[in-house]
């Protein structure tokens, strides 16, 4: 927290010192630089089924891997226009979570191609990061209003550890998923006056390949208030969702994560 609020006060700075003569329209910013925090409530679901059949054990990882069902988190995003209609969009997400538990009694928890057993202290870690870059045409576009067609690629990696140390055993088993996924979408910018705005932006894609289902979807609504003509403070509402389903051989399972809550941040234009 300490990291992130010296990052918005250097933000704010900076912003205190442009010039700018008067209030430009946001739908005519040629830059924008965002920075904030999310704090976002998470509910994550995982099945590893083991590499030679078993099947893996369905998982509620903040209740049976005892991960924090909230917590704060940093947001970036940058913006550059070329033209009028032509623009480009970078956005950085990353969810970092630990947690420590105890199995409970009943059956093991078989997760890959390790047995959790009832009794054993885990100590799990779960991570997903995604930096999205997006090429935006506004096909829509006035001083008050602006809608953007959107296509990118989000570069994801998400990775579950799950890991037991104790005098009489040594477990530690690591699983990561990481590629390129591409998404398409809208983003707007509607003008209430010359302090207030709002944008909205929504991101998606979904595809079935080769025993391999997966989705990814971005979601935003924030409302800005300019508190000079290149600085504002936003307030707003965040989702991001990513489903993973594996029918493959020795790579089966799933992954489900949901992870949404309110949102502020700093942003400023030129």
């Amino acid at each position: 927290m300490i990291k992130i609020g010296t990052a918005l006060l250097t933000l704010t700075l900076i912003a205190a010192l442009a010039h700018a003569d008067d209030y430009l329209s946001p739908t005519d910013e040629r830059v924008r630089l965002s920075l904030g925090v999310m704090h976002v409530s998470s509910t994550t679901g995982i099945r590893l089924d083991s590499s030679q059949g078993l099947p893996g054990t369905s998982i509620n990882a903040e209740k049976e891997f005892g991960l924090d069902s909230s917590d704060f988190e940093p947001e970036f995003q940058a913006m550059v226009r070329v033209g009028e209609r032509h623009r480009l969009r970078f956005d950085y997400f990353t969810l970092d979570r630990s947690g420590q538990t105890t199995v409970g009694a009943g059956a093991p928890i078989v997760f890959r191609d390790v047995l959790l057993n009832p009794g054993d202290p885990v100590q799990a870690n779960l991570s997903l990061r995604t930096l999205g870059i997006n090429y935006e045409y506004s096909f829509l576009h006035s001083e008050k209003f602006e809608v953007a067609a959107t296509i990118g690629i989000n570069d994801t990696d998400i990775s579950a550890q799950a890991r037991v140390d104790t005098q009489t055993r040594h477990v530690d088993q690591r699983e990561d998923q990481a590629g390129p996924i591409p998404t398409i979408g809208l983003d707007s910018t509607y003008v209430l006056s010359k302090r207030f705005y709002i944008d909205a932006r929504a991101q998606y894609f979904k595809l079935a390949v080769d025993h391999l289902d997966g989705s990814l979807g971005f979601y935003e609504l924030a409302a800005l208030y300019r508190l000079r003509p290149n600085i504002s403070f936003a307030l707003g509402y965040t989702a991001a969702k990513a489903n993973l389903d594996s029918r493959q051989t020795k790579d089966s399972g799933y992954f489900n994560f949901v992870s949404k809550g309110p949102e502020f941040f700093v942003r400023i234009a030129f």
